[in-house]
């Protein structure tokens, strides 16, 4: 219970002054900046006040990040395939990709939400972050103009692209697949000894991977794991050379 010396948890520990202070940028329509960091909840225990959501903003702002960073990877990565691009650009404004900005931009405590969000953990809640963070970037768009939005984003998709591209790296080919066939299809990719020959001592085994009823590719090695990862290399290059099915079902 909220006492006359508790502080109202609806209220912003961080005031709007000086969130634009760390976002370095000043709105000329303050309001603007208020809406985008208006969650429903709020909205919804202040009915007295003349207030909008952020949910509009939320999607204006969530187009316009997902041109910047698509013209982001373009302009930096020449060589980089249209499937790479894709499964990058997808890595770097999901949610707990865009959730982790606005962390670092101090939006969850810039944030109008209602009571009940706010005893329940809202201010640190992935899905609020992540929809604030659209919200700011589109109202941003909407007071200051493209390149402001452009000069505010970019630095902050490329130090988190280095993170996401760096973690990939780290990802054994198998689980690369498994995420793409997943985030694509909505399907685990099954994995099928084939076969195996040569002697004992110098085994080979042949391994393939299916996605539903469509075999995607064979790989062998002196191991099943590394046979394994072999099939999902191969599955991967498929991927990137846009050679599979789109029309896979899981059943």
């Amino acid at each position: 219970m909220t006492t006359a010396h508790d502080p109202d948890p609806t209220t912003p520990p961080l005031n709007l002054t000086d969130f634009q202070a760390i976002i370095e940028i000043q709105f000329d329509d303050v309001e603007l900046l208020k809406q985008a960091l208006t969650h429903r909840s709020y909205i919804n225990e202040h009915i007295d006040e003349d207030l909008d959501d952020n949910e509009r903003l939320e999607y204006l702002g969530d187009a316009i990040l997902d041109f910047l960073t698509a013209d982001m990877l373009y302009q930096r990565f020449p060589g980089m395939t249209e499937g790479e691009m894709t499964r990058l650009r997808a890595a770097l404004v999901r949610t707990e990709a865009l959730a982790q900005l606005a962390a670092a931009c101090s939006v969850g405590d810039a944030l109008f939400i209602g009571k009940g969000e706010a005893n329940s953990g809202g201010r640190e809640r992935l899905h609020n972050l992540c929809g604030a963070f659209e919200a700011l970037v589109g109202a941003i768009y909407l007071d200051k103009g493209l390149d402001t939005v452009r000069q505010f984003v970019i630095p902050l998709l490329t130090e988190l692209q280095k993170d996401v591209m760096e973690e990939a790296i780290r990802k054994d080919p198998r689980s690369q697949f498994q995420e793409w066939a997943q985030a694509v299809h909505s399907i685990t990719p099954e994995y099928r000894l084939v076969t195996t020959h040569g002697p004992d001592h110098e085994k080979m085994f042949v391994v393939e991977v299916s996605l539903g009823e469509q075999l995607v590719s064979q790989g062998q090695g002196r191991s099943k794991r590394s046979a394994a990862q072999s099939a999902a290399r191969a599955a991967l290059t498929r991927v990137e050379l846009g050679e599979l099915n789109p029309d896979i079902d899981s059943e």
